[in-house]
Formats: C-alpha cells, sequence, structure tokens
C-alpha cells in the first residue's frame, strides 16, 4: 500500500515526509507497549481500552473492551515455516504478506511489518483497533496480533483469490478475464463494505485507501476491504470535514483532499469511482505504459462520457464485447458521477449501492443475447429511449438531488451527456435508487455562466 502526492508523482509513494515519520515514532510507541505482546500468553488477551481511545483520538469515547487474538513472533515462524520464499503471497506498503497455516488448522495471512518502510507503529495500531471494533461481511477479518519484542504482525482470515488487481491487470496469457456479472458483484460488495463505514458507524470511518489492490476476494470473488492502516475517523457533530497529513494512492485520491487535505466520505467514494471504471474499463488508474494523455485513467475517461457513440470504447476490451449495453450505460453512469471534481456533487455511498444492487440483479446471460455486441445500435437505441435522470436545485448554494424521470422522453440528440435508468423495482424503493448522471464540460461552463449572470443581475 503506498501513499502519494496525486499530482507531483507518477508512482505510488507516501506522502509522509521524515518530520511526519518522526512525528509518528514520538506518538506510537506509549500505546504500542500497552499492547500484549503474546510472549507469555496461552489463552485471547483484550487490548487495553484506554489505549484504544487514545490511539484513535477517541478519548471521549466510551470504553469498550474488545478481544484479540495474539500471538507470539515464534507462533508465527512456525505457521508461515520460517517466513520461508514458498509461503510468501504478496508485499504492501506495511510490509510482506506470507501464507500460514495455524495449530487449530486455519489457514491465514500473516502481515509483517517492514521496519524500514513507510508505515510504522501507528499505522499498527489503527489496522489492530478497526478490524477489532469493526464487523461485516466485506471487511477482512483480524484473527490476530504479534507485538512481540520490535516484531510486529498482522493476522488475517486467508483470501485465496488474491486481489482485484490480480485479476484485473497484467493478466498472463492463460488466466480468464473477469466476466461482466462478476465484476459488478465485485463492485456492489465493495461499496457494501464502505457503505458499513460511512453509515453504519458512529462516528463514521473515512477508509482512506480504496483500491483496487486493497480488495480481497474469496474463492467465490466475494470481495472484502482489507488494510486499514489509513483508516480515520470521520467529521462528527457540526463539523464539515477532517483535517489531516495528505496519504493515499496516486490516482485514487479525491482532488480536494489532495489540495487541502480536508478528509470526508466522499473522498472514499471518488476512490470508489476510481475503482469502478478499473473494473469497467480493465485500465490501471495510472498507467505509465500508455500514450501520453491516457495515463490517468479518470482524465482519459471523461472526455468519453460526453459522446456516447464512444460509451462502448470504455469497455474492457478483454470483455470482447459481452456485457449488456444498458448496463454500461448504467455503469459508466455511476462512476461519473463519483469521480466529479467537486465533493458535494458526489452521490452517497448508500445511493452508489443501490444503483449496483440494480445491476447485479439484471444478470447479464450472453447466450439469450446470440450475436449482441457493444456496436449493436437497436439495443443503444432502445436504451437511450428509456428515460432520463434530472438534476433538481433547492436554490443557488444549496444541495442538489437527483431523481428519475418516469414519465419517459428521450433527451435531444445534442445533449452534452448521456443519462441512464436506474430505478430498482425488485427492491420497491419509494425513489429512484440510483442518483447518477454524465456530467459534460459544456454543461458545466454553461451553469458557471448563468450562476454568474444571476449574481449579476442580484447585484445589479
Amino acid at each position: 500500500m503506498g501513499c502519494f502526492c496525486c499530482f507531483d508523482s507518477r508512482k505510488e509513494e507516501i506522502l509522509n515526509t521524515q518530520k511526519d515519520r518522526d512525528d509518528l515514532k514520538e506518538v506510537a510507541p506509549t500505546n504500542i507497549s500497552r499492547l500484549s505482546s503474546g510472549a507469555d500468553r496461552l489463552k485471547t488477551r483484550s487490548i487495553s481500552a484506554i489505549s484504544k481511545r487514545e490511539s484513535l483520538g477517541l478519548k471521549d469515547a466510551p470504553a469498550v473492551k474488545i478481544a484479540a487474538q495474539t500471538f507470539t513472533f515464534r507462533e508465527l515462524a512456525a505457521a508461515t515455516n520460517n517466513f520461508r520464499p514458498e509461503s510468501f503471497i504478496g508485499e504492501g506498503g506495511f510490509g510482506c504478506v506470507y501464507k500460514g497455516r495455524l495449530p487449530s488448522s486455519q489457514v491465514v495471512a500473516v502481515k509483517q511489518l517492514d521496519r524500514n518502510g513507510l508505515q510504522g507503529n501507528r499505522e499498527f495500531l489503527v489496522e489492530v483497533l478497526m478490524l477489532s471494533l469493526l464487523n461485516h461481511p466485506n471487511l477482512v477479518k483480524l484473527v490476530g496480533y504479534c507485538a512481540d519484542g520490535d516484531q510486529r504482525l498482522l493476522v488475517y482470515e486467508f483470501m485465496p483469490l488474491g486481489s482485484l488487481e490480480d485479476h484485473l491487470h497484467d493478466l498472463p496469457p492463460d488466466k480468464e478475464s473477469l466476466d461482466w456479472n462478476t465484476r459488478m458483484k465485485i463492485a456492489a460488495g465493495a461499496a457494501k463494505g464502505l457503505e458499513y463505514l460511512h453509515d453504519k458507524t458512529n462516528p463514521p470511518v473515512i477508509y482512506r485507501d480504496f483500491k483496487s489492490s486493497n480488495i480481497l476476494l474469496d474463492e467465490s470473488y466475494f470481495p472484502k476491504l482489507s488494510d486499514f492502516g489509513l483508516a480515520k475517523l470521520g467529521p462528527t457533530g457540526d463539523k464539515s470535514h477532517v483535517s489531516t497529513r495528505v496519504m493515499g494512492t496516486y490516482g485514487y485520491c479525491a482532488p480536494e483532499y489532495a489540495m487541502t487535505g480536508q478528509l470526508t466520505v466522499k473522498s472514499d467514494v471518488y476512490s470508489f469511482g476510481v475503482v469502478f471504471l478499473e473494473l469497467i474499463t480493465g485500465r490501471k488508474a495510472i498507467d505509465s505504459s500508455q500514450p501520453q494523455g491516457q495515463q490517468n485513467l479518470v482524465a482519459w475517461a471523461r472526455p468519453l462520457f460526453n459522446d456516447r457513440r464512444k460509451f462502448a470504447k470504455l469497455a474492457d476490451p478483454r470483455l470482447q464485447g459481452q456485457f449488456p449495453m444498458r448496463g454500461l450505460y448504467q455503469a459508466l453512469a455511476v462512476a461519473s458521477m463519483c469521480i466529479q471534481d467537486q465533493a458535494a456533487a458526489r452521490p452517497p455511498i448508500g445511493d452508489v449501492v443501490n444503483a449496483i444492487s440494480y445491476l447485479v440483479n439484471q444478470v447479464y446471460d450472453p447466450s439469450t443475447v446470440p450475436g449482441q455486441r457493444a456496436d449493436n445500435d437497436d439495443t443503444k437505441n432502445k436504451d437511450e429511449r428509456d428515460g432520463r435522470i434530472s438534476r433538481n436545485d433547492d436554490g443557488a448554494g444549496g444541495s442538489c438531488r437527483w431523481k428519475w424521470d418516469s414519465e419517459g422522453g428521450s433527451e435531444r440528440d445534442d445533449s452534452p451527456k448521456e443519462t441512464t435508468r436506474m430505478l430498482n423495482r425488485d427492491l420497491d424503493r419509494e425513489r429512484a435508487v440510483a442518483e447518477a448522471k454524465i456530467w459534460g464540460e459544456n454543461w458545466r461552463e454553461k451553469r458557471r455562466q448563468n450562476d454568474q449572470s444571476s449574481f449579476d443581475g442580484t447585484s445589479g
């Protein structure tokens, strides 16, 4: 896992200066020392509730007792065959990951902190505490930890299919690409994990490092979010954001967070939009092997959103046309809304979950639509006639609400954006569940001009 400067680097790297790292060293050891080391335990022990609250900035939060299994370094060395190369399964910003087997025969993944790496004691603490406090099917489960001497290790449930990144990018010739239905299933599950963090926890948790390599897959491609070392508690009360050091992975970081350090749950929504685009297009968020101007996925995709004739170009070629054109339009609409430059224009993650759940329910079966291809004009025209999504403003500077115009009516051919219907009839919602619209640069410029004209008229 890397963190980066969104605009000053092309590689994944930590936006954590030496001063920041020194700050971490000053803060973390006092709390680490309070963790049970596992050196003298035979049973599960609980982490000090006081150290939990202090390490996460929750001094005013109620005391909570949380059991977290502890391991000795010797136990984890035995589980991984002394961390031999044949047990190695990956590496991230935290350190190396090994496959292991506990005496109970449970297969686990063991992450060993690289003491010379870019993450340290604070990230270790945050990961232990977050995954001890949080519980959801779409979050990876923490089995335990080791804080034996200067060793820092985390033990997780083992996810046999690795990360989403492994199934999207740099595939070997003999590896089959993910089909459309699986991609939508993964997107929906990952979005549900974010929804739990944003809407079901109090205070909300901002993941801050949502990317394809942090989405792990079990044997049935069920996704789980992992790597919570950068997670941050969201704003409470009348606060609109939390201010923090800018950390995240280049290509996934929301622009307003990268520029100001002001973090909100909408920062995660932007990152989700990038990953959703990866699922749709098969492209990397940042790919230096692409021609100039196409290396940044968001920058490459945005101009294509404005011309419906180019929508098919956004689909992953490895799908070989095996996807529903309507589903593609709807998925692109969701992704487009998530990657809006303005955080307020992005939908809440709950609406994203509803929209993608609708797509998951519309199972695509290529055998029932023989010969359907991405350039099927009949299908495309039918989709374009199905309706439109409209945007209502409640006043200048006010919030906006998206609704489905169920009475239909096709958009004019000169519309600067393509819209698609996202009504989830299966869930019998009171309102349209998909709040997505493709915004064109021409539309935004016209809106700015109108706002300026209104302001000038008021001033006059």
